[in-house]
């Protein structure tokens, strides 16, 4: 039995990659210590990127590629994105930006505007935006390295206190049938919350997102959000979320570069 913290959450990684879906309870028999102490290991594994928490336990991850990588990912599709969601954003208006690199994208389309409030979670983001003539908000939180993004409590209890014109979200993968995919549940309930605060919501994903679930953390997309990808998307595949009764906007990729 591993004696030693770095052997023991080790040994978590080979048994929930093995087992699947993995419990405090069943942790905490298997390897001899408290449930704190395994809930102490879970954090860990989970803030450097190597396991997903759930409700009572944890499970593990697909690879999350870093956001510096993502950057470099679909730069063209990107940006046409980012140009179709600037636009549809008003003079006065209040507006949520997650973290992600088509939201970086975004606000580098606004940080030329001079009439807006922006709110985000996302380091990059707020890098973008760091001299622009805006008024710039961030909720706070803990600091997701992989994404450089912010989660958790403080995150959430600073969202109760503002509403938005619109809000745009960022997405791992999203599918028809179960919604926004993410690497761990706290992205998707942020995402959640998120939505429940904004007039208008926005899931911002390039072609080669649309059907895929890396992960197993999602959240239902509602039937009054709509989903932006750009023109190299499959037309079978944006039919299934039109079939679900979801908004889907197609950006064309020429119109980015004009």
């Amino acid at each position: 039995m591993p004696s030693g913290a770095q052997e023991r959450r080790a040994a978590i990684l080979r048994l929930a990659g093995s087992s699947g879906l993995t419990s405090v309870d069943e942790l905490s028999s298997t390897f001899g210590v408290t449930t704190s102490t395994i809930r102490r290991d879970l954090a860990q594994l989970q803030a450097a990127g190597r396991l997903a928490r759930t409700y009572g336990g944890a499970m593990p991850l697909a690879h999350e590629a870093p956001l510096r990588q993502r950057n470099g990912e679909a730069t063209e599709a990107k940006q046409a994105i980012a140009r179709w969601a600037a636009d549809q954003v008003r003079p006065g208006e209040t507006v949520l930006l997650d973290s992600g690199s088509t939201t970086t994208a975004l606000a580098r389309e606004l940080s030329h505007r001079s009439d807006l409030t922006v709110v985000t979670t996302g380091i990059t983001v707020l890098h973008e935006l760091a001299h622009a003539d805006l008024q710039v908000e961030c909720l706070g939180g803990a600091l997701r390295q992989l994404s450089q993004g912010l989660v958790g409590p403080l995150t959430e209890a600073a969202l109760e206190r503002r509403t938005f014109d619109r809000a745009f979200l960022g997405a791992d993968g999203v599918t028809a049938e179960h919604g926004i995919c993410e690497a761990d549940l706290e992205q998707t309930r942020l995402k959640e919350l998120i939505a429940q605060r904004a007039d208008h919501v926005y899931v911002l994903v390039h072609a080669d997102k649309l059907g895929q679930r890396p992960f197993r953390a999602h959240t239902r997309l509602s039937p009054h959000w709509s989903l932006v990808t750009d023109d190299s998307a499959d037309p079978v595949i944006t039919a299934h979320f039109r079939a679900r009764g979801h908004d889907v906007v197609v950006a064309g990729i020429s119109s980015a570069s004009g």
